[in-house]
């Protein structure tokens, strides 16, 4: 009989047969280069252990930390490339350059009207297109009068088209390109290096994008002022038609130690610390004659444009309240309307140890009133006389107007006894009356102001919080929060 073959005992499978390698390592997707394959680790126990090799640990000679032929430097490629230049830090020693910043606040809440806008006119009857605004709406240049006897023998020229509408409602990389560019084809003082620039957003607006509304720009070196002078570069034609372009308001300072170091500031009252007139208030309080508070209105008006002489035209509208009782002047005070951001502004600027000052050319009852409950440190506003008798007002003034001119003394005689520079004095206001003690300080600024005063300030702002003038110092919105929490 055949001797019975015994049956084959199956061969238990390893997971060494499968791979040598484990799962870990097959599958991974990042490789670290200098692990070795043999590394010791919990899937290797598991696999195979008695196959596995450990190899015992490379001796680590001690590194005191100085690169050798022994302990060479480990270099890593990381894909960035850094480079350390300083063309816009501070100047070589016994050397100096002139720097400028400029401001660039975008103009949310006054949009710009395309010159492409079809006339509402020409619309189909009974349709009322969103994109076309009233008639009232339009530019002037698209509708400059209604009678033939007013309309101009020239065309009006075309304003530039608004960029904002394409680029975005901020201050948009591209309007800063453009900006730099412009600034670019403005001669450089002899022996300059080359144009550089750097930049900061100093507030963001307040919707999800995040985009940046103010943005501080330092360019070094500065326009030669042989060439032409920073008063002049702020009224330049191309620095105008950019910001028409770009719907923004550029402010331009020389960059010093005293910009971001202000130590007095100087308001103006009406339409500026408060939204109203405080002499068109008391008009309005007089019935009769019923055109009283237009006419006053009216020379006010006339008067903050500069049409008019200050100190003559303020005496014609006293004469024009005679009668009223002494009285008036309490009950106006609930009707002030404070502009927005003054509040935390002056609380920002009292937490910076700045002084500050009211000069109005309004009535010092109220003046006086206001800058105790805002807490300013001076005010100085016009006298009028009072029958002792009636108790009510003559129509007269007492002592000289606070006009253009006292302003200014007065500005001068505030910093001098407070013992500050005038490089360290900046003057708020909003009309012609203001220009004298906006000039005298280091920094004038426009609020919201007449045509001639913007051209004329030394910066502008438009915005509807005068708390935007804290970014002319520099402050970021996160820095600006601290000041007024």
């Amino acid at each position: 009989m055949a001797e019975q073959s015994s049956p084959i005992k199956p061969v238990r499978p390893s997971m060494g047969q499968v791979r040598s390698s484990s799962f870990l390592n097959d599958h991974q997707q990042y490789r670290p280069p200098s692990k070795p394959e043999n590394h010791y680790g919990i899937d290797t126990v598991v696999e195979d252990i008695q196959a596995s090799r450990i190899s015992s640990p490379r001796q680590i000679s001690p590194f005191n930390g100085i690169p050798s032929p022994e302990n060479p430097p480990t270099i890593v490629e990381s894909g960035l490339s850094h480079e350390l230049s300083h063309p816009n830090c501070t100047s070589a020693p016994g050397t100096k350059q002139s720097k400028l910043v400029a401001t660039i606040f975008y103009k949310a809440n006054s949009p710009r009207v395309s010159n492409a806008v079809p006339s509402p006119r020409l619309a189909p009857q009974g349709s009322q297109s969103p994109e076309v605004p009233a008639a009232e709406e339009l530019p002037a240049n698209m509708a400059p009068a209604s009678s033939m006897e007013s309309f101009p023998l020239e065309p009006p020229t075309n304003e530039p088209e608004p960029l904002d509408h394409i680029y975005g409602s901020n201050v948009s990389p591209m309007c800063i390109t453009s900006f730099l560019h412009l600034m670019s084809t403005f001669p450089v003082p002899p022996g300059s290096t080359d144009f550089a620039s750097s930049h900061r957003c100093l507030k963001l607006d307040q919707n999800h994008e995040n985009h940046p509304v103010v943005v501080e720009l330092t360019l070094s070196p500065a326009p030669s002022p042989d060439y032409l002078s920073l008063e002049d570069l702020r009224k330049h034609e191309l620095i105008y038609r950019f910001e028409r372009e770009w719907n923004v308001d550029v402010a331009l300072r020389g960059d010093s130690l005293w910009r971001r170091y202000p130590r007095l500031v100087v308001f103006d009252m009406d339409s500026t610390l408060i939204t109203q007139e405080v002499i068109d208030l008391l008009a309005a309080t007089i019935k009769d004659p019923p055109d009283l508070a237009a006419r006053v209105a009216d020379i006010t008006h006339r008067a903050m444009m500069g049409e008019l002489e200050f100190d003559s035209a303020f005496r014609e509208r006293v004469k024009l309240l005679a009668g009223l009782p002494s009285s008036i002047f309490e009950e106006l005070r609930s009707v002030l309307d404070v502009t927005n951001g003054v509040r935390p502004l002056l609380r920002a600027l009292k937490r910076l140890g700045v002084k500050t000052a009211v000069l109005s050319g309004g009535f010092l009852p109220l003046t006086s009133w206001l800058a105790g409950e805002l807490g300013i440190d001076y005010a100085h506003a016009n006298e009028v006389v009072i029958d002792e008798t009636t108790g009510r007002l003559t129509g007269e003034v007492k002592g000289r107007i606070v006009g253009k001119e006292r302003k200014r003394e007065l500005l001068l005689e505030i910093a001098e006894k407070e013992g500050i520079a005038l490089e360290q004095v900046v003057a708020v206001g909003d009309g012609a009356n203001d220009l004298l003690m906006m000039e005298a300080a280091g920094l004038g600024v426009a609020w919201n102001a007449k045509p001639t005063v913007q051209m004329e300030a030394s910066a502008r702002l438009n915005g509807d919080s005068l708390l935007d003038l804290l970014y002319l110092f520099g402050f970021t919105s996160e820095e600006v929060e601290q000041l007024t929490a």
